[in-house]
């Protein structure tokens, strides 16, 4: 999920827009951030109807996850489905409405916008590329894209790319307030004009010295991808893990800005200018600004089958998929908060329940999700929850909960 700092596995983020994520602020978000966001008229209007939780093959903790998600449509999200799998069992809820009009209830294996989970899919052919001898992870990314890097910025490595420590700034795509995101959301978006946009900034930081999450490096590594691979981006990322892995529910938009397929309606929060609310439907919106750094279109099922895959080394194989479980160096921090560098080459950490768990989230408008587990899976996590408030200052309320059924609060060191 990016625009806020976020609870667990950090930035569910609007394309191309600074962020900074903080633990603190994400335990105080775990405290503060039950309360719902407050409610006009139209809100109101759209809590009333109320769908059951439904679940299959329940695992221990079936009644805290059930409860997590109970009492959907409100005023926060409007649907949520959840898959927890592990050792000890395996969890399928859903709760919501598939829309607003006809409240009918939602479709637990309904697609959605993964948003910055797509990173993990950028970040894996990256990886696989490299294994292959194609891309060099230590190789500044302008040896590769002379035509396109500046010299300002020769010496930032492909990994650097990757991990978030490039230093190469963000820059903005849709506007400064919500009424403009929503007034250029058919806007059609060109990843290599994102990239002399933001190249032709000062660095935020020298290359390798703090880390800031962002798009930007994502936009670069998916240029690099079809530079070395000799094919569109979209069509790589599908040729080298949708396909093998059978992802048939799984694929990148382009600049269409539907959701082809069976969908839960995504709602956002308009506040007007006499303090009350409107949910208006988002479902439509395009994506091209996000790219390689989050347009995926997905489903729970197949995300989770994703992760497993992953994190059992059939995606990255080698040494190289460590690159997804290794934090830069502790003298690497957080840009503008001097907070620890929580990322890695795809991925991002979190102590749960007093456990390490890898993950990631993802937001876009009315649509926030996460792929979360532990490195040995005895327990992975994957939800997409219809958010209202998708680009918020904190995580939503519903998803935090979910997290926190699954794996259990925030624990430090």
């Amino acid at each position: 999920m990016e625009s806020s700092s976020s609870y667990g596995f950090h930035a569910q983020e609007a394309p191309d827009m600074n962020t900074r994520t903080s633990r603190t602020v994400a335990a105080a978000a775990l405290v503060l951030g039950m309360a719902a966001v407050p409610a006009g008229p139209a809100l109101a209007a759209a809590s009333a109807p109320v769908s059951a939780v439904t679940a299959i093959q329940e695992a221990p903790d079936a009644e805290v996850l059930r409860a997590a998600i109970a009492g959907l449509p409100k005023a926060d999200a409007t649907a949520a489905l959840v898959r927890v799998a592990g050792t000890d069992g395996n969890w399928r809820g859903s709760s919501g409405v598939h829309d607003l009009e006809s409240d009918r209830p939602a479709d637990r294996d309904g697609r959605f916008r993964a948003g910055s989970v797509t990173k993990v899919f950028t970040a894996a052919v990256a990886l696989q590329l490299a294994g292959e001898g194609k891309l060099d992870l230590n190789r500044p990314a302008r040896h590769y894209l002379p035509e396109l890097i500046p010299a300002s910025y020769r010496k930032v490595t492909v990994r650097q790319l990757l991990n978030h420590t490039s230093g190469i700034p963000s820059v903005g795509s849709g506007g400064d307030t919500l009424d403009e995101w929503y007034a250029h959301r058919f806007d059609l978006h060109d990843a290599a004009d994102t990239v002399r946009e933001a190249t032709s900034h000062e660095p935020d930081f020298a290359p390798g010295t703090q880390q800031h999450y962002a798009n930007i490096g994502y936009t670069v590594a998916g240029l690099l991808i079809e530079k070395v691979a000799g094919h569109p981006y979209a069509a790589e990322v599908s040729r080298r893990i949708l396909e093998p892995l059978h992802l048939k529910d799984t694929y990148f938009p382009g600049t269409d800005p539907t959701i082809r397929g069976p969908y839960n309606h995504g709602y956002q929060l308009f506040t007007g200018t006499d303090g009350t609310g409107e949910l208006r439907d988002v479902s439509v919106w395009g994506a091209t600004d996000a790219w390689a750094a989050g347009d995926l279109i997905s489903t729970t099922a197949d995300l989770e089958h994703f992760t497993r895959a992953l994190f059992r080394g059939q995606v990255v194989r080698g040494p190289l998929l460590e690159e997804m479980f290794t934090l830069p160096g502790a003298s690497v921090h957080e840009y503008g908060t001097g907070g620890p560098a929580a990322y890695s080459v795809g991925l991002s950490v979190m102590k749960l329940g007093g456990r390490e768990v890898w993950g990631k989230t993802g937001g876009r408008w009315g649509y926030n999700t996460a792929i979360a587990a532990t490195r040995d899976l005895s327990r992975t996590l994957v939800y997409s929850v219809n958010a209202t408030d998708a680009k918020g200052e904190g995580m939503n309320p519903t998803a935090m909960n979910i997290v926190v059924a699954a794996f259990g609060a925030p624990s430090s060191g």
